[in-house]
């Protein structure tokens, strides 16, 4: 969401950051939008200030014996009355409109982000590591070759019980995936100092709303029949933990995570990823969310960057770090990173974690904010919001990188104390 003062105001510089995402020029209407609000809480206001003189008038001719006229001024202030209702009617859908136009269009890039159609366009920040050798010949496997050689991982069940985009993991490889959640959320909580949440999964359209998931994407959610969503992220109601509060400033930094569940309709994927677990309508991930002032917004982006990086460095993943351009950003992001790690199996990188920075974009729509020490008003906080990282695409990757060439899979030293001691899988 946008301050529209600041679109009317600088109309050329909001119209060439749109253009920078492929998107039209808007100033235009919305500034025509809220010169028609602005219109007419212009004639509300006359309208009231007539109704005040006319109804003082009354009293006078009243004094002064004129009941005509006094019935005349009667007659006006009903009209005025009844003008002024369905004029507040008329100004909550002109607010409506321009809200409704704004909620649409998505945040502006930050100047220092490529611009760009897609992917193609994203720029290589840096790499970690070194892709893995094996000791065999034969080309790696896929993680659901091996996970379905070693009887852990069942698509077949899991389509019979819920459909495509599911999975069954069973056995070590279950653990493996419990073992991965757990390891991210004590690093996070213990070295990296965010608090840890347990969130509602299912939430109203508000929060959805907060965060942009709604109105732009609702065909991604799957909504219950008592109008709930499930989550599509745990950013949904962890974000909102501020949503129409005021914050100390001293409070700030604001640093949560969490360790969910999270679902996806996977609207717009149709025929893409659909062998193994890499598009899931369910899955597991560890999100992390900063909330910050202004000025430390872009610092706590590279920050946060480096904790979902130490989660892969751990694991002794190689991975790369893209920069993403204007066409490929997610909606309500001004500046993304994308984690790429490295799959053997499909001899590609594939996204792993996505850190982006919103500005006050997220906020405005919550309206949250936070009181400056040296201001008596409040100013909107700045969101942030990153994986830290996908566990089932974790387990992809640890699957794929510590294969051997007999089937079985050598577990990471780092996630050994949560296997039990348990070195090699199979």
């Amino acid at each position: 969401m946008f301050d529209i003062k600041w679109i009317r105001e600088n109309p050329d510089s909001f119209d060439q950051a749109l253009a920078r995402r492929g998107f039209e020029a808007s100033s235009a209407k919305l500034i025509a939008l809220d010169d028609s609000r602005r219109s007419h809480i212009t004639k509300l206001q006359d309208a009231q200030e007539r109704r005040n003189a006319a109804s003082k008038e009354i009293g006078k001719a009243k004094g002064s014996g004129d009941d005509a006229r006094a019935q005349e001024l009667i007659d006006e202030v009903a009209q005025i009355k009844a003008f002024i209702q369905s004029g507040e009617e008329e100004e909550r859908r002109l607010v409506g409109d321009l809200e409704a136009a704004m909620a649409v269009i998505p945040n502006l890039p930050h100047e220092d982000v490529p611009t760009g159609k897609d992917e193609n366009d994203n720029a290589l920040l840096k790499t970690h590591g070194e892709k893995p050798t094996f000791q065999f010949n034969e080309a790696p496997k896929e993680h659901f070759e091996l996970g379905e050689a070693l009887g852990d991982m069942d698509f077949a069940t899991a389509a019979r019980l819920s459909g495509s985009r599911f999975v069954v993991l069973k056995g070590q490889i279950a653990r493996l995936e419990r073992a991965l959640g757990q390891f991210m959320i004590d690093l996070h909580t213990e070295d990296h100092g965010y608090t840890e949440v347990s969130p509602p999964l299912l939430v109203n359209d508000s929060p959805l709303f907060g965060t942009s998931q709604l109105p732009k994407f609702e065909e991604d959610l799957f909504k219950t029949t008592t109008d709930h969503y499930l989550i599509p992220t745990a950013e949904v109601p962890l974000t909102n933990l501020v949503a129409g509060e005021i914050v100390a400033e001293d409070s700030l930094p604001l640093r949560v995570t969490a360790l969910t569940y999270c679902f996806r309709s996977e609207a717009g994927s149709a025929g893409r990823d659909t062998r193994g677990m890499l598009r899931q309508h369910q899955f597991q991930k560890c999100e992390l969310v900063s909330v910050t002032t202004p000025e430390t917004s872009l610092d706590e982006l590279d920050r946060m960057l480096d904790c979902a990086e130490k989660v892969l460095q751990k694991l002794g993943l190689h991975y790369r770090v893209m920069t993403l351009c204007t066409g490929d950003m997610g909606f309500g992001a001004r500046k993304t990173y994308d984690i790429e790690v490295w799959l053997p199996g499909q001899d590609a990188y594939r996204e792993i974690s996505s850190c982006s920075v919103c500005g006050d974009f997220q906020a405005r729509r919550m309206n949250a904010r936070f009181r400056p020490a040296d201001s008596k008003q409040p100013v909107h906080v700045h969101t942030l919001n990153g994986s830290g990282i996908a566990v089932g695409r974790a387990l992809i990757a640890v699957l794929e990188n510590y294969q051997n060439g007999d089937g079985t899979v050598t577990v990471p030293d780092v996630l050994r104390p949560y296997m039990g001691g348990l070195e090699k899988i199979g």
